[in-house]
């Protein structure tokens, strides 16, 4: 282990404890609700904005990516758990005090963060305003699941990085796939949906 993300995350995770109205708040950061909702509801937001069809063509183009992405993602940190079970620090350290559910998958890489920073990858790429919101709502994310003891600091950068490369990825599948792209994007708008 490293000392750094030792250190880090018993100091982090020590400030737990000492005022009730923070710890709550972090409960409620950390869960497995609050976050993923926002980066659903920004992707909801880039489809359905307003602009003319140019701007929305590219925005809708950036949540497709953005969607395949969080999905991409998802995969990514699954085949990195298989080949590397990192566990969790409040089974490494005695010093941690929980404050979330036991998680029972690898710690490492950081799966919801690995999510939020695909999204905000995405919407990087269209509004940058948003991108660095949905960064910044993804690494809050990722260090309020620090402090409860759930993750090291290394598993939150880990997270980001597979969040970014996998979006980076997903903008050449999008490439190869760009007609069938294209004409999903047709059929939501006939629809109505778009």
């Amino acid at each position: 282990m490293n000392p750094i993300d030792r250190e880090l995350v018993i100091w982090l995770n020590g400030l737990s404890g000492n005022v009730a109205v923070i710890d709550d708040l972090i409960r409620i950061i950390a869960t497995d609700y609050v976050m993923p909702m926002v980066f659903s509801l920004a992707m909801f937001a880039m489809w359905f904005s307003v602009g003319d069809a140019e701007r929305r063509a590219k925005y809708h183009y950036w949540v497709l990516i953005g969607i395949t992405s969080i999905g991409m993602s998802n995969v990514g940190v699954v085949l990195i758990n298989i080949s590397w079970r990192r566990p969790r620090p409040y089974v490494e350290l005695d010093e941690i005090e929980l404050l979330f559910y036991r998680a029972t998958d690898p710690s490492f890489p950081a799966n919801p963060v690995a999510i939020g920073f695909a999204a905000g990858s995405a919407a990087w790429m269209v509004n940058r305003k948003l991108g660095y919101w949905l960064f910044a709502a993804g690494l809050v994310y990722g260090l309020s699941r620090v402090y409860a003891g759930v993750f090291y600091p290394t598993d939150v950068l880990g997270g980001a990085a597979v969040g970014i490369l996998v979006t980076w990825g997903s903008t050449y599948i999008h490439r190869i796939f760009q007609p069938l792209t294209n004409l999903f994007i047709r059929l939501t708008r006939g629809l109505a949906l778009g």
